[in-house]
């Protein structure tokens, strides 16, 4: 077996293990007193005592009572339970963002393949910001190691990131170094960033169900899914350009 398969058969294996609440008398007594009275009075004249008018008591004029009007404190209406509920039920609710779908997620769409040290590599075709051959190199200091530096095309800096130690730092040693070469440049979308390469394959035509979706975010957001009949990794570029823009590699 060539070096060349051996390093295709580590890479094969290292993509599939990425996705994973006072007596009173009575009246017979009382007559018999006064007929005693009538036989021991003299017989003369009746002696008529003057008779007095009746005092007429003039009724006592009371003052009316005025009774005191308390008057009730004014009380602000207070909504009832049921309008504070209606209330709560009528505020609108925040709905969370949805999430954007990307363009190849909808239907049958078109994928570039490429290689990087025997590893065969994918992204979707809307997310080429274009290919250019390899040209010379400036290394920049105080970089991360899978930054290579900085190459001119056409007066734009593109930063040229070492792919395979970017995507697989832990298995990156002199040994694989020696056997990358690097031939191309992918272009990311429209950042500075590219993608070093050394071939590239061709273009093909996936369905949705040609692609084992990453249905959630994991360790690995710039792993998109794995297309299974080519058993290779499919990235998603915006999520690799986020990284790529924050110093990490694809580990981080």
């Amino acid at each position: 077996m060539s070096d060349l398969q051996a390093s295709q058969k580590v890479m094969k294996h290292y993509l599939n293990a990425l996705l994973t609440d006072d007596v009173v008398d009575t009246p017979l007594q009382e007559a018999k007193k006064q007929q005693l009275n009538q036989l021991l009075a003299p017989v003369s004249a009746p002696v008529v005592a003057p008779v007095k008018a009746p005092e007429i008591t003039k009724p006592a004029v009371k003052a009316p009572v005025v009774t005191p009007v308390v008057k009730a404190p004014v009380v602000a209406p207070t909504p009832s339970v049921v309008e504070q509920v209606k209330v709560a039920t009528v505020a609108p609710a925040v709905k969370a963002a949805e999430p954007v779908v990307k363009d190849y997620r909808k239907g049958r769409f078109q994928a570039l393949f490429f290689t990087v040290a025997g590893l065969k590599v994918a992204l979707p075709l809307k997310a080429l910001g274009g290919i250019h051959k390899i040209m010379p190199i400036k290394s920049l200091p105080g970089q991360p190691e899978w930054l290579k530096g900085v190459m001119l095309y056409r007066e734009q800096k593109i930063n040229v990131v070492d792919t395979a130690r970017w995507v697989m730092p832990e298995k990156y040693d002199q040994e694989l170094a020696e056997k990358l070469n690097y031939q191309y440049v992918i272009m990311l979308g429209n950042s500075h960033w590219g993608l070093a390469c050394d071939t590239l394959v061709n273009t093909i035509a996936l369905e949705q169900d040609d692609v084992k979706w990453r249905e959630t975010e994991g360790k690995r957001p710039w792993l998109a899914g794995l297309i299974k009949q080519h058993m290779c990794a499919l990235l998603d570029v915006d999520a690799l350009i986020a990284l790529l823009a924050k110093g990490m590699n694809s580990q981080q």
